[in-house]
């Protein structure tokens, strides 16, 4: 087999692989990302890892105490544009996050998301 029938199997199953993961990442995350930085905080929104980390479109998860019954602990979901500080994007240095993934559309943060995003 020649060079250029190496270099051009190479290319189309570069091509095929690559259009199979896009289609299995669509059709199983919601397109938000949970992030878990150092200082705790723990933020969702649709993540682009390049050129670097940034999170657009975010929430602030936060973990308050239940109002009727003190031992137990519910979770808030605040936009960061309502947040005082508002950005429009966030940039992460990645020295500070301990990990990020994508959301399933099952899970109850994607479904909350996606009911208020409607």
């Amino acid at each position: 087999m020649s060079k250029k029938n190496i270099i051009k199997a190479v290319v189309i199953l570069v091509v095929v692989v690559g259009i199979g993961l896009l289609i299995n990442k669509k059709g199983t995350d919601s397109g938000y990302s949970v992030v878990y930085l150092t200082t705790g905080e723990v933020y969702v929104g649709q993540l682009t890892t390049f050129p670097d980390l940034q999170l657009r479109n975010g929430y602030i998860l936060n973990v308050v105490k239940d109002t009727t019954d003190p031992s137990k602990s519910n979770f808030q979901l605040n936009p960061i544009s309502e947040a005082l500080w508002a950005p429009e994007s966030l940039h992460l240095t990645t020295k500070n996050v301990i990990f990020y993934g994508s959301l399933l559309k099952t899970s109850k943060i994607a479904q909350t998301i996606a009911a208020k995003v409607k």
